[in-house]
């Protein structure tokens, strides 16, 4: 059936018809074995990402259909995937406190940036400007953030509190000092789910390993009571220390929202304070100044708050229940007075709010799962976050459209499909802004999901829809059932899906390819891992290096004087030691002439007439040149006319079209004469040949008349 053009690219999903029972089968079959990976791997990559876990099914519903209506691949399963969800919450965490509401609307609205961007890219089809990641740098990027996802992980598989920083090092170094402290229930439960997942993976890998070991996992969490939480009010803590933060940390909370609310009586009395004339009126200038006083007495509690945090999280307690059961007290770990004995579990603050203390003594689950849809909504625009969020959300969008293409074109590799870079760049931006009306983070191409979509035997995007019904259905009915879901097993998932992205092979081979190539992919993966948790940092060097590394390259390029070799063919004559010819002196450049190497093309001509002086003629073998610009165009003129000056002619053969036009274009055609440009070197030989009569059979640069 074929559309058209406008057709096609409006509507996308349309090329799926006519839809057959039996794709229906197949799709419908694939759609529910990638809903049974994408749940749980949804709520893991949320809690990456730094949201509640129920918010990893909430971008799992919409933008998984709607990357499938407007895309162009048959089997790209899209949604939360590892780095993007890093990149999300690296972007973020220096911005608000990681699942707080302020941070989840920043995500929301980062989701909205991200689909803008690629939806604008794909409309202008300017899909190539992923291109500008170059393969060696996204190989270094995702081996090193693959470490660090996997590594910030670790915390919740042994069940130690963690505070983050600005040094992902730091924190890291923190969790290792903490390993003395591990909850063995909780390492059991991720161990159990690591050695589920691999052992399916390995032995039955037709199973869907990951829904079996949350399935089993969250069942045995239920029976044996792995969750111990409770409450306390600020009295109730007996250790000194910690009530001391505890105290700081409620008045930096309730400084923060007096602050807040000096912040709104401002800006009202700005709104009416207006502008005189078009111009701001002093009153506004000054109260927009008090503004942004207060805004940064704002950012310096909640930095401190967030140090006070960092230090309740490392404190234990154990908890004291009087004889009578009337009072509960908890004291320090170790630090128990004489005559008391705790319940047997070790106790840390999980959250404090106004004196109020939620306290932890078991393992983590995920908790309440709101049943229902997502609330719908246009996302919260916090225009003074706009400029911060907007150099994260491009490079989010090029690297998760760069990880999104390369999967589709791998089976694209497959199934014969042809993929539009652009299209799939239009569906990846329509599934992020509508995802963002729907509470979703920033979503992506799955590579496994993506496999065990086209393994499950899917024929079109239909599959995709389905996953995206089957997830609703787990919204609305089933999300009772994930309550006892151990925060560590969805540890163990993220680390088992983020094995596979270390790939250090890929910068070996890209070392050996090329040395600016690896270069750019050690450097790239020392930077990420150094600028963590900032990640976009890392990336973004890399980039550049690569970048100018290949300009440098670009500035200069090969240039070979030419003899003629015992086969006929015209060859570099110092690496198979030609001698010169005393009437020619042959050059070939390889490469584009344009502005950032005409001084070296410049100084390598003036080089090679100087080298060989008796000869009157200067051939430019310009087969390997691609492009000319007016910077090369000038110097070409000068060269011309210095070297007529001298003496010598300046002839070109084998120019490309391209080239042949800027000159034709500019008349440099007509100033060189059109007597001096021949299609081949041979033919611009013989005419010179033929023209010096005093020249004999045996010049270095003649051709043998028994080689035709």
């Amino acid at each position: 059936m074929t559309l058209p053009p406008v057709l096609q690219r409006a509507l996308p999903f349309l090329r799926w018809l006519p839809y057959s029972g039996i794709s229906f089968r197949a799709d419908f079959l694939a759609g529910l074995t990638v809903a049974l990976v994408l749940v749980p791997q949804s709520m893991a990559y949320a809690q990456l990402a730094g949201l509640p876990a129920y918010y990893g099914l909430y971008a799992a519903f919409l933008p998984v259909m709607v990357a499938a209506l407007w895309g162009s691949s048959n089997q790209l399963g899209t949604g939360p995937v590892a780095v993007v969800s890093l990149l999300t919450a690296s972007s973020l965490a220096p911005l608000a406190a990681a699942g707080s509401e302020n941070f989840i609307a920043l995500a929301v609205m980062l989701a909205l940036l991200v689909g803008i961007v690629q939806l604008a890219l794909g409309l202008f089809k300017l899909g190539v400007v992923v291109n500008f990641l170059s393969h060696p740098v996204i190989v270094g990027f995702t081996n090193a953030a693959a470490m660090i996802i996997g590594l910030s992980q670790v915390n919740k598989l042994i069940g130690v509190p963690v505070g983050r920083s600005e040094h992902f090092i730091n924190d890291i170094w923190g969790v290792i000092k903490q390993v003395g402290d591990t909850h063995l229930p909780t390492l059991a439960m991720g161990l159990a789910a690591i050695a589920l997942i691999w052992g399916l993976r390995k032995f039955a890998p037709k199973m869907p390993g990951v829904l079996v070991a949350v399935a089993l996992t969250t069942t045995v969490s239920w029976v044996i009571g792995f969750e111990q939480n409770s409450t306390a009010t600020l009295e109730q803590i007996m250790e000194p220390e910690a009530r001391s933060l505890l105290i700081e940390f409620d008045r930096a909370e309730s400084r923060i929202k007096e602050i807040n609310d000096q912040i709104a009586t401002k800006a009202a009395e700005q709104k009416q304070a207006g502008s005189k004339e078009g111009e701001p009126s002093r009153e506004f200038v000054t109260l927009n100044y008090e503004m942004e006083l207060l805004k940064l007495q704002i950012k310096d509690r909640e930095d401190e708050n967030r140090r006070r945090n960092r230090a309740l999280r490392s404190f234990a307690f154990e908890r004291v229940v009087s004889p009578d059961g009337k009072s509960v007290d908890f004291y320090a770990e170790g630090r128990l007075p004489a005559g008391m004995s705790g319940d047997g579990h070790r106790w840390r603050i999980a959250k404090a709010t106004q004196g109020k203390l939620k306290l932890t003594g078991g393992g983590e689950v995920v908790g309440r799962v709101p049943e229902g849809l997502p609330s719908i909504g246009v996302p919260k625009i916090s225009w003074d976050m706009l400029g911060k969020l907007l150099s994260a959300a491009i490079v989010i969008s090029l690297v998760g459209f760069m990880e999104a293409i390369s999967i589709a074109k791998a089976i694209a590799a497959k199934t014969k499909d042809r993929i539009d870079p652009n299209q799939e760049l239009v569906g990846q931006g329509l599934s992020n802004i509508i995802g963002s009306f729907t509470q979703s983070f920033p979503v992506s191409g799955s590579f496994s999901r993506s496999a065990v979509n086209i393994n499950a035997g899917a024929r079109t995007g239909m599959s995709s829809v389905f996953t995206g019904l089957f997830v609703l259905l787990t919204l609305l009915f089933l999300t009772p059932l994930l309550y006892h879901l151990p925060q560590a097993v969805l540890a163990a998932v993220i680390i088992m899906a983020v094995i596979g992205l270390i790939n250090f092979k890929a910068v070996n081979h890209a070392w050996h390819a090329n040395k600016h190539d690896g270069i750019a992919s050690v450097v790239t993966f020392l930077s990420t891992l150094a600028f963590a948790p900032h990640l976009d940092n890392g990336i973004m060097v890399g980039a550049g290096l690569a970048i100018g590394l290949y300009l440098y390259r670009t500035m200069s390029p090969r240039v070979a004087i030419l003899g003629r070799f015992k086969d006929g063919t015209l060859r570099d004559a110092k690496i198979n030691n030609l001698p010169p010819s005393e009437l020619i002196t042959a050059v070939r450049f390889d490469g584009r002439l344009y502005f950032a190497n005409v001084a070296y093309f410049e100084d390598a001509i003036l080089e090679a007439v100087a080298a060989n002086p008796q000869a009157p003629y200067l051939l430019i073998v310009g087969e390997g040149i691609n492009e000319l610009d007016a910077s090369g165009e000038e110097v070409i003129r000068h060269l011309v006319e210095r070297l007529n000056e001298i003496g010598v002619v300046m002839l070109f053969s084998g120019l490309k079209k391209q080239v042949s036009d800027v000159m034709h274009a500019t008349g440099l055609f007509g100033v060189i004469g059109e007597k001096r440009f021949f299609p081949t070197a041979d033919r611009a030989l013989e005419r010179i040949y033929a023209r010096s009569e005093n020249v004999g059979d045996d010049d270095p640069l003649r051709r043998a008349r028994t080689a035709g």
